[in-house]
């Protein structure tokens, strides 16, 4: 790759390419047909890899996508050495993958060639430290039912969109998001964890969400190291509110505790702080 000449804050590639130039037509601008993932890169180093792509793998085979596993690996790495002869300590690195180019009408065109974007933003935050705990407010948006697209990281987040113009108008850090049913699904950049004595309760996610990489690393590893159980169930917002505890996870800031939630205050976020350990001990 050749290095883009740009701006010391933020560094764009297409195909392997340094590009300030979007091709069109794109069916991931058209129609939002298309993945993507945001990796944390530490000291160039990109966390976790093998779990974004493993995710992105599900996404490919859920969209009918063709196969570019390969490449998106190959890229990454490439553009994390770029990344790593910056000097950049922290960065946010995502990778979009769309369907490419084609006729007009939804139909996905006979031959297809995946465009794959990579944007890489420096970060100026410590992200090897426990955030503080977040405020989360209540929004009126509801996460729609498509088993067809639960757990992938597709590219349609208007409901986010919706959601976080809702909690910037409350003054809020994050939102809770329920789904079709009035269940919990996550937070609006997060999946939502909590605690009932030393078991971790996570929302299941087969008809809405994301199932985010930081989410199957607290449910793989972290929590049994932790000394925590941890399962999937059907929660409510009273589930919540009677919670020991609440925290969410995501790929850029790890795990961040919740501060309450409607009249609950948590001072104490043990489960939360420990699993973070867990996480920074595999820190480069």
């Amino acid at each position: 790759m050749t290095r883009p000449a740009v701006p010391a804050a933020t560094l764009t590639w297409l195909d392997g390419e340094a590009t300030q130039v979007l091709p069109l037509p794109d069916r991931g601008l058209a129609f939002g047909d298309g993945l993507f993932e945001t990796l944390l890169l530490c000291a160039g180093q990109p966390l976790y890899l093998d779990e974004h792509l493993q995710r992105l793998w599900r996404g490919l085979d859920a969209l009918s996508l063709p196969d570019c596993l390969q490449a998106a690996r190959a890229q990454v790495e490439s553009a994390a050495a770029e990344i790593s002869a910056q000097g950049w300590q922290w960065c946010a690195l995502r990778l979009t993958v769309t369907r490419g180019g084609g006729p007009r009408g939804y139909t996905p065109p006979p031959a297809q060639a995946p465009r794959l974007l990579l944007q890489a933003a420096r970060l100026s935050a410590d992200h090897g430290s426990l955030p503080a705990p977040a405020t989360l407010g209540e929004v009126d948006i509801r996460l729609a039912a498509q088993p067809a697209l639960a757990g992938i990281k597709h590219l349609n987040r208007l409901e986010q969109v919706l959601a976080a113009r809702q909690a910037a108008q409350l003054g809020v850090d994050e939102a809770l998001l329920l789904d079709s049913r009035g269940e919990l699904a996550s937070v609006i950049a997060g999946n939502l964890f909590l605690r009932r004595g030393d078991q971790l309760l996570t929302p299941r996610l087969e008809d809405c969400g994301v199932a985010g990489t930081r989410r199957a690393l607290v449910m793989g590893r972290w929590a049994a190291a932790a000394g925590l159980g941890v399962r999937e169930a059907r929660l409510t917002p009273q589930d919540l509110e009677a919670a020991d505890e609440a925290f969410y996870s995501n790929s850029l800031q790890g795990l961040r505790p919740l501060a309450g939630f409607r009249g609950r205050r948590w001072r104490e976020h043990e489960a939360c702080a420990a699993l973070f350990a867990q996480y920074r001990g595999e820190l480069p």
